[in-house]
């Protein structure tokens, strides 16, 4: 099994459904597989951008639909869930943007953007412009790492032989460990 075959295969589908949601670390792999010459750099930013569109859109539509009952299940924090409502109706650019880049927020942040009834014309082009920004720099990030793990990617699959090698070797150290455990009680 070769694993640059593999991504260069599958890697725009794995970077798209991969960013989906909190994709930052798959889209910095992207960056690191453009910088290796596996994937095209432009194209993997179209990819974590096209999931990042989808994935906020859906979670956008489900705020919509049913944000309010979903909110009403964190009652405890209803005065920062107003808070956010209130920013997002003076400042719709820069929460639906900026919620992009906040960590563990970019699943909650869409579902407040639609429980908050900002109109879906406002929210789309903002939700297009964030993934874009954010492809951009989480793409660029992990081009730029890539030189650091380059070397070390190129011997991948060796490193992944010796880990085999090694995790084999201390399940046959433990299994020996236990038998002689084991048969030392019996007797």
């Amino acid at each position: 099994m070769d694993i640059s075959l593999l991504i260069t295969e599958y890697g725009y589908a794995a970077l798209t459904i991969g960013s989906l949601a909190e994709g930052e670390t798959i889209t910095l792999l992207g960056g690191v597989a453009a910088h290796q010459g596996l994937l095209k750099f432009p194209l993997v930013v179209i990819a974590v951008a096209l999931g990042g569109i989808i994935g906020d859109q859906l979670l956008y539509f489900l705020g919509r639909r049913f944000g309010n009952r979903i909110l009403a299940r964190f009652s405890g924090h209803q005065d920062k869930i107003d808070r956010a409502q209130r920013l997002i109706q003076r400042r719709p650019w820069l929460f639906v943007i900026g919620s992009r880049f906040m960590y563990g927020f970019r699943i909650i942040g869409p579902l407040l953007i639609g429980a908050s009834r900002l109109p879906p014309t406002l929210f789309l082009p903002l939700n297009i412009a964030g993934a874009i920004v954010w492809a951009l720099i989480f793409t660029t990030l992990g081009y730029v790492g890539g030189e650091v793990i380059g070397p070390w990617l190129h011997h991948f699959n060796q490193h992944l032989k010796h880990l085999v090698w090694l995790g084999i070797a201390v399940a046959l150290v433990l299994g020996v460990r236990l038998w002689l455990k084991h048969r030392q009680k019996r007797q």
